[in-house]
């Protein structure tokens, strides 16, 4: 298969040559698969700790591979809690076009008034 690296990204060509290919584009091909983007850059530093150790001389590999496991990376961090503030809690029953405009007024001040005491 015939592919083209440009800015970090991988293209895979349209067309199939016969032989292998220059090097490994299993990192590209995670990213275009959707693995999670904290994956694949872990995912590249051990590719690239690999390829150094791999031309410094290689013997010490098998060490190299235990130390950078691939899914070592930091999960991302747990989204914070949804609790509804005051306001969100108060224009849930809130009818916009049923508001005389005396009454939209009243209610803006109302609701300034609960994000003053919440911020």
């Amino acid at each position: 298969m015939a592919v083209k690296e440009h800015d970090g990204d991988v293209i895979f060509l349209h067309e199939v040559r016969r032989g292998a290919a220059d090097r490994s584009y299993g990192v590209q091909v995670a990213k275009l698969a959707g693995l999670p983007e904290a994956v694949v850059s872990r995912a590249r530093v051990v590719l690239d700790a690999l390829e150094k150790g791999e031309r410094e001389g290689g013997g010490a590999q098998k060490a190299l591979i235990d130390d950078l496991p691939l899914f070592a990376a930091t999960p991302p961090p747990a989204p914070a809690s949804m609790r509804r503030s005051e306001v969100e809690a108060r224009l849930e029953d809130v009818l916009p076009d049923t508001l005389s405009p005396r009454e939209a007024l009243d209610l803006l001040y109302e609701l300034k008034g609960l994000a003053d005491r919440a911020g």
